[in-house]
């Protein structure tokens, strides 16, 4: 029932926005009664923020769980952009999206995100020290690669939103891939 009410709280962020995201909306999406989906999350700030964390674990799962299915002999560092840039393209990057920018103006759902985001940022940096090892001696290429490449593929999905057939954007990804195989190697 709980995964339910989560999916349907993304599918409706991305089709219809945060602001038009109700609980009755929800509940509707769920195929549930209004009173299950109160038992479970009894308020929208309680159903958004637990769609958030929904949102963050679904994208690092699907990417643990495609790199880890990845055969042997592949650029392991270019397959991870390509991953990465799969789930920024996602459905669930673009619910996550709609609440970035709804939390701008909502004190509640910034705090939410920020706490969140914060914790997406750990496991995402957990998960690239257990998949790479920096390629240099003096320096650590693990605390910026992930922030640097999530960075780059928000704002080319950003860049999307308004033209999805753009060249640059592939063209981005590939200068993407040959810095991250500059510094990075993964573990054997």
């Amino acid at each position: 029932m709980r995964a339910r009410l989560l999916e349907a709280t993304v599918e409706s962020l991305l089709e219809v926005g945060y602001s038009r995201t109700s609980t009755i909306e929800v509940a509707a999406r769920a195929g549930v009664s209004r009173g299950a989906q109160l038992h479970h999350y009894p308020t929208k700030k309680k159903l958004v923020a637990a769609a958030v964390r929904h949102i963050l674990e679904m994208r690092l799962e699907a990417f643990r769980i495609a790199f880890a299915k990845l055969p042997e002999g592949v650029d392991r560092q270019t397959a991870a952009v390509d991953l990465l840039w799969e789930g920024t393209t996602s459905g669930a990057f673009y619910a996550w999206l709609e609440l970035l920018v709804a939390s701008r103006t909502d004190p509640s759902l910034r705090k939410t995100i920020v706490d969140t985001q914060k914790e997406f940022g750990e496991r995402v940096q957990k998960t690239f020290r257990e998949f790479f090892t920096p390629t240099r001696e003096h320096s650590n290429p693990l605390e910026i690669a992930p922030v640097f490449a999530l960075a780059q593929m928000q704002g080319l999905a950003l860049n999307r939103i308004v033209d999805d057939k753009d060249p640059k954007i592939q063209m981005c990804l590939h200068v993407l891939k040959a810095l991250s195989s500059g510094a990075l190697r993964t573990r054997a």
